[in-house]
């Protein structure tokens, strides 16, 4: 690529993943509706401590281990040795706050049941609870300005975007050292990219689809630093430690200070109530 931007390099999207419960199991769908905080009921839920503060993989990698389905009705959770917990999406017990990094939010408990759930499965008293979506959670103007970006309980933005190429050069690296290739949901994006080269991502300042309900326009601001849970086999829960080793031989990034990125936090410019589907193809405006 030139040094000039380059306006509607073509691109399609290869996998869309939505993940119910921050840090818990994802789910490949077919369809997506984004909404003012990304993909409908994507990190909708959260499990938190009994001080309200947010658990993830980072401390508790067995959460790795709880898949989530969703149906007409709600979600059902399953775990290794659980009987299945049914998770109405109507319903909702008290409302609580709780913390999410640096932010105190709203949210709404699930309850008794759900609480005992994830006690049992995860050895330790914890609560689910629910985003509450009267509230707005934005995240830093530093990244977004001039669009007020809202999330539910993701880390800080609504949407992350990867390649399917960018997985596939960690993972020619990864055989080349001697390890297992390993899969997407370890880096739990929301939206896969084909037609790019490896990690072209990282330049991409806007992409453009256009759907049948309206145009939709996603702006990628911030590379996404990595911690240690893509080292977390979402099968097993075990967690290791090539996957961060071979991430840090190539790709320290400048922009965060040397931190280890993987893919782009997104907002949304434009689309919102519109869906993207897998096999959607698009337009990418990139950055040098």
């Amino acid at each position: 690529m030139s040094d000039a931007v380059t306006a509607d390099v073509a691109v399609q999207i290869a996998a869309l993943y939505v993940h119910p419960i921050k840090s818990c199991g994802g789910i490949a769908v077919d369809d997506a509706l984004l909404i003012e905080t990304g993909f409908e009921l994507d990190r909708a839920w959260m499990v938190v401590d009994a001080n309200g503060c947010f658990v993830t993989q980072r401390d508790v990698p067995r959460m790795a281990l709880i898949q989530p389905a969703l149906h007409s009705a709600g979600m059902t959770l399953r775990a290794p040795g659980m009987l299945a917990l049914q998770v109405s999406l109507g319903e909702v017990h008290d409302a609580v706050r709780v913390t999410v990094w640096h932010d105190e939010v709203a949210a709404f408990d699930m309850g008794a049941v759900a609480a005992q759930w994830f006690s049992d499965f995860l050895g330790q008293p914890l609560r689910l609870v629910r985003f509450d979506p009267a509230q707005q959670r934005l995240a830093s103007a530093r990244w977004c300005a001039p669009v007020a970006a809202e999330a539910a309980f993701a880390d800080e933005f609504p949407l992350l975007v990867t390649s399917q190429a960018s997985l596939d050069e960690l993972n020619r690296r990864l055989i080349q050292g001697g390890a297992a290739p390993v899969t997407m949901p370890r880096f739990r994006p929301n939206l896969v990219l084909g037609g790019l080269s490896a990690h072209d991502e990282d330049h991409i300042d806007e992409l453009r689809f256009d759907t049948p309900d309206g145009v939709v326009r996603l702006r990628l601001v911030k590379p996404c630093s990595r911690c240690h849970i893509p080292d977390v086999d979402p099968l097993t829960a075990e967690r290791g430690h090539a996957v961060g080793d071979t991430l840090a031989g190539y790709r320290a990034d400048a922009r965060l200070g040397g931190a280890i990125t993987f893919g782009m936090n997104a907002v949304i410019v434009e689309g919102t109530d519109c869906a993207l589907r897998v096999g959607l193809a698009g337009g990418a405006t990139y950055r040098f």
